[in-house]
């Protein structure tokens, strides 16, 4: 049996038992597959079942973790909330609080079968530009969907606060650039600032996804398009909608461009364009999208204070194991997007 950091199968798998009401989960399979910065996410299996038979376990990063970052009774609450709505999730299946199982709270759920896109589509998936087109439209569809979701229908009536929620977003991750500047950067002051000033008067409120992009989701094996599974709802609260759209441009390259962030599929023909998937949302939601250039700005100022707590970090040597090479060099990039949608409506 495999022995990842965070999920002993040892511990895991005794505890299943009781808290699935089955005893085949005596003896497990623990594969990590996906670690880093963010929460862990674990494949459990059962000793002699199959990938059908497989769960899957969320905990937080070992070692020092902000609470609030990494608050998996919050994830399980929302992703639990939404299972019976038009947003797809995958099926909740257990919460535990107690820390002196793992070392951290933890929950599972079901494991969803479906395609995980990252840098590039696999061989033979969406080979033509109309499925491409689909899988654009398909994740516009499901936020639209999740906006629409009324947070008092579904139990989550406190689940964050609305009001005011886009300026304490930019008084939030100001303080964190403060708190780890790298170096002098007067432009990113001064992109701070802007944003500070021309915060939009938020006209909806709603679940906020807080990272929503193309690899925060599963896609349906056999109909580009279909969204099987929303997933990695650790930064949801609710607030403005439209700050999820903001985040999913930053992540959204169209071809002929060069912005820093990991991922160019979206570059391929067929996906559509910025403002196609501006006017898709506008039309499924009802939405004023005529301050949208700001929630645009916001973003890229949130992703380079973010970046840069990322080279703080790794300078102080608390990135041991992680390639953090060129992270600095992405901030200024950022900085300049983001005075672009400010000042030129550049979405």
């Amino acid at each position: 049996m495999s022995t990842p950091v965070g999920a002993d199968p040892a511990v895991v798998g005794p505890y299943l038992v009781g808290a699935l009401g089955d005893e085949r989960w005596r003896r497990v399979d623990v594969e990590l597959i996906a670690a880093g910065m963010s929460n862990l996410t674990y494949v459990v299996t059962p000793e002699g079942g199959s990938a059908d038979d497989s769960v899957i376990l969320r905990r937080p990063p070992t070692g020092a973790v902000l609470a609030t970052a990494h608050d998996m009774e919050r994830e399980h609450r929302v992703i639990s909330a939404l299972a019976d709505t038009a947003v797809p999730v995958p099926r909740t299946l257990h919460l535990c609080t107690d820390t002196g199982v793992l070392g951290a709270p933890f929950y599972v759920m079901e494991k969803v079968t479906g395609v995980h896109v990252v840098e590039e589509l696999p061989p033979g998936y969406a080979d033509t530009p109309a499925q491409r087109r689909a899988i654009g439209d398909g994740l516009v569809d499901v936020l639209a969907d999740l906006h629409a979701v009324d947070p008092a229908a579904v139990g989550l009536a406190d689940f964050g606060r609305p009001e005011g929620f886009a300026a304490r977003q930019v008084r939030r991750w100001t303080k964190q650039w403060d708190a780890t500047r790298d170096r002098d950067r007067p432009d990113m002051d001064a992109l701070a600032a802007r944003l500070a000033e021309t915060v939009p008067a938020g006209r909806r409120s709603g679940i906020v996804h807080g990272d929503y992009r193309l690899d925060n989701c599963l896609l349906d094996p056999e109909t580009p398009g279909g969204i099987r599974a929303v997933l990695d709802w650790e930064m949801s609260t609710l607030g403005d909608p439209l700050t999820d759209i903001g985040m999913l441009f930053l992540y959204w390259p169209e071809a002929g461009e060069d912005r820093p962030v990991l991922s160019t599929v979206t570059t391929l023909p067929g996906f559509p364009t910025r403002r196609e998937i501006a006017e898709r949302y506008a039309q499924r939601s009802g939405a004023d999208l005529s301050d949208l250039s700001w929630y645009v700005g916001f973003a890229f100022f949130k992703f380079a204070a973010i970046v840069a707590g990322i080279v703080a970090r790794s300078a102080a040597g608390a990135m041991a194991g992680k390639d953090t090479t060129g992270f600095a060099e992405r901030i200024g990039p950022c900085v300049e997007l983001g005075r672009a949608a400010l000042d030129d409506g550049a979405l």
